[in-house]
């Protein structure tokens, strides 16, 4: 399965963000271990570098990115992803270019703490607990 990890997912890890961290985890371990093939926003890599570095500073944020760039392939973000998420379905231009990115890269699913944020998307959105329950079941 696919899964294109939201922002808010891999800051929660990084930041260790309780209790939303441990489901989290759980889903990048999956990933590092293959059982999933994740996927990041390239316009995400960005953004976690930004916060990451306010938080803990320039050099382990540099360190985060780089181990995300080890683990996740990057859904690119170019004209059609950023005309396509100008579509009026989403609120949020940041949420419309994941999604749309995600789309454009073949995602299943796209798992997030914003799930409002994802209400009109054409690929399922999930929260992290929702995603792992769903991949226990089958």
């Amino acid at each position: 399965m696919k899964v294109l990890f939201d922002t808010n997912v891999i800051l929660d890890v990084l930041l260790d963000r309780e209790p939303f961290s441990t489901h989290a985890s759980q889903l990048m371990s999956m990933v590092e271990r293959g059982e999933l093939i994740g996927l990041v926003c390239a316009t995400s890599i960005t953004t976690i570098h930004y916060l990451v570095a306010k938080v803990l500073g320039r050099s382990k944020a540099l360190v985060h990115v780089k181990a995300i760039l080890s683990l996740f392939d990057v859904a690119p973000v170019n004209r059609p992803v950023l005309e396509n998420a100008l579509a009026p379905e989403f609120d949020d231009f940041e949420d419309a270019v994941i999604h749309e990115a995600a789309r454009s890269f073949g995602a299943d699913c796209i798992v997030t703490r914003d799930l409002r944020g994802f209400a009109s998307s054409k690929i399922p959105a999930l929260n992290p607990l929702q995603l792992i329950k769903l991949l226990e079941k089958g």
